[in-house]
């Protein structure tokens, strides 16, 4: 699901602000967009996030803007230098002749520069409340945008099932019909093949071979036990979409099932009126695949 969310706090010397950006996306995809003086967040974001979202393309910027007419106090992260000379020790004891870090390489070192107004820790702390404020509104959004699609996906339901309750009493029909089809046509081949000389079975022979044909017959058109298996996985379907939550790999699963049992519907049909619905239901679970990949 879609879902934006954009918040900013004022500190000392600056503003810091987050926006979140969530499009559709089959899995959980998150981006961060930050200065580098604020890339030790990074980890604690992500966290966050993995927590909340389960599928979304997301996109995470976060900013400092300084305050007008106000000098950063900056100053070096003495920890972070001591870990780039020990680096840089191992490295010449392996290549001598190793090219040693310029000045503008350490300042631009992610972490050696912090503004000395707030310890990494305070910041740290600073972005993952502005953060967690900026997940609930997210979340709002997605939240809202998810009972919208929950309407869509019901109002699909809805038809699915009036089509297998439509045609669940017409199966003993059709059936029975196109048994008694069937025994016409076997004895009218059968009278036939007596008229020819070519018959070598008894009547009663005849009649229990009919019998099996037919039984066989009605076995493999008989659609009873999909309709009932569709009327199952619609009811599941309802219960996951009321029940809410991260529905949306469940959703995906169902869909699976009922277009499998639609498919196997529309082998066994033998009217049109089993082919057609077929096809609608197949219809409308597309429909309704289409929007499960959006929710979560």
């Amino acid at each position: 699901m879609t879902g934006y969310a954009s918040l900013s706090r004022d500190l000392p010397n600056a503003t810091l602000s987050v926006e979140l950006r969530g499009v559709n996306s089959r899995f959980l995809d998150i981006q961060f967009r930050m200065p580098e003086e604020l890339r030790h967040a990074e980890a604690g974001l992500r966290e966050l996030l993995t927590q909340q979202v389960a599928r979304g393309k997301v996109e995470c910027r976060l900013n400092l803007n300084r305050k007008e007419q106000q000098e950063p106090h900056l100053e070096l992260n003495p920890l972070v230098l001591r870990q780039l000379a020990h680096l840089q020790t191992q490295i010449h004891a392996v290549l001598p002749n190793a090219e040693p870090l310029r000045s503008g390489e350490i300042l631009h070192w992610p972490g050696v520069v912090q503004d000395s107004s707030l310890t990494p820790e305070q910041m740290a702390a600073h972005i993952q409340a502005l953060a967690q404020d900026a997940v609930k509104q997210f979340q709002h959004t997605r939240q809202r945008e998810g009972d919208k699609l929950k309407i869509i996906l019901l109002e699909r339901v809805i038809a699915m099932e009036a089509i297998v309750a439509r045609l669940t009493p017409l199966l003993p029909q059709v059936v029975a019909a196109h048994q008694q089809k069937l025994t016409e046509r076997m004895l009218e081949a059968l009278g036939v093949a007596a008229a020819q000389g070519g018959a070598s079975l008894s009547q009663s022979e005849a009649a229990e071979r009919i019998r099996q044909e037919v039984t066989l017959f009605g076995i493999r058109i008989d659609v009873a036990e999909e309709m009932g298996r569709l009327a199952a996985h619609l009811t599941e379907t309802r219960h996951i979409l009321d029940a809410g939550g991260q529905v949306g790999k469940r959703l995906d699963f169902m869909m699976q099932e009922l277009n499998r049992e639609a498919n196997t519907l529309g082998s066994k049909a033998v009217v049109k009126e089993l082919a057609d619905a077929s096809m609608e239901l197949k219809l409308l679970i597309e429909q309704m695949r289409e929007q499960v990949q959006n929710l979560e």
